[in-house]
């Protein structure tokens, strides 16, 4: 797979990251997600230095990762349970 160099921007700074090919666009995105973030703090709070509106949105993502992981393995769980009730009823 192909890698390729790229620029994101966030909070006013450029980042020249490299990226598989396939990913550029994921990668963007999640950059343009970051400075959005950062922008809405930055309006809605009065914290104008940017290592904390940075540090502020990481825990927002970091946090919102972690609900969406603790949905996931639950759903996966429930699953399973529903896969092991079939194979019993199956046998009963």
């Amino acid at each position: 797979m192909s890698e390729m160099s790229i620029k994101v921007t966030i909070a006013g700074r450029i980042y020249p990251i490299t990226v598989k090919a396939d990913e550029e666009e994921k990668v963007r995105e999640a950059a343009r997600r970051v400075d959005e973030n950062l922008k809405l703090l930055q309006n809605s709070y009065a914290v104008k230095d940017k290592q904390d509106l940075l540090a502020m949105t990481a825990l927002q993502m970091a946090t919102k990762s972690a609900e969406n992981n603790a949905k996931q393995e639950l759903a996966t769980s429930e699953a399973e349970l529903e896969r092991i009730e079939r194979i019993i009823d199956s046998m009963l």
